[in-house]
């Protein structure tokens, strides 16, 4: 049994797909660029928004962090909101709680934001902390953000904590903390991408992650 657990937010906690992709949209569009299908977009669900915008549009430095603040123009007035929990997360969080379980959650989406989504759907008692980066980008690679969470819990037994998230970031953030990760295949990355990034476990459904986590 893991004693704490971290949790990716998006894709593991709260399909985000509407929100995002409408705030990329709107970035892409304030920026002269093509706007691709939405599906092209799901790419974006993970990884920190100035390195993606680089990757995914090939823009420079520069113009990726333009990108960034014309996202959350939309975003932190109404993508922030088009978000829905996963059916069943309140219920693995709840049994969680009551084997004892610490829960934290571990994002790269900013950490204001990431408060009031959970404030907003109700999920933010469950949490100890909530931490996430910071809106200069200072912290924002996963590694950086679970190794801030696992300081604002005072963890030293590194042995007692699961990170738990849908895409390779949690799980190469994890490693880089010296953790244990499970993936979840509810959110944007599959079997496959898990399992090449490392991860200790896999669930394919909520009921095996709270086997996971207290078994």
């Amino acid at each position: 049994m893991y004693n704490y657990a971290l949790f990716d937010l998006d894709g593991t906690l709260t399909d985000p797909s509407l929100g995002i992709t409408n705030s990329i949209m709107h970035a892409l569009a304030k920026m002269g660029c093509t706007i691709p299908p939405r599906e092209e977009l799901y790419c974006f669900i993970g990884p920190p928004l100035v390195p993606a915008f680089q990757e995914f549009i090939g823009m420079t430095p520069e113009e990726a962090e333009q990108a960034v603040a014309f996202y959350r123009e939309y975003f932190s007035v109404d993508g922030l909101f088009e978000n829905t929990p996963y059916s069943g997360i309140e219920d693995v969080l709840r049994k969680l709680k009551e084997c004892g379980v610490t829960l934290a959650v571990a994002t790269s989406k900013p950490e204001q934001f990431a408060v009031r989504i959970l404030e907003h759907f109700g999920l933010a008692p469950y949490f100890t902390v909530v931490c996430g980066a910071t809106m200069d980008s200072s912290r924002s690679k996963k590694g950086d953000v679970i190794a801030y969470t696992l300081g604002q819990l005072g963890i030293t037994d590194k042995a007692s904590v699961l990170m738990i998230g849908d895409r390779h970031h949690d799980i190469e953030g994890a490693k880089e903390n010296g953790l244990s990760s499970a993936g979840v295949l509810w959110g944007f990355g599959d079997e496959s991408e898990l399992k090449k990034a490392g991860a200790d476990a896999i669930a394919h459904n909520m009921d095996e992650l709270v086997k996971i986590v207290t078994e």
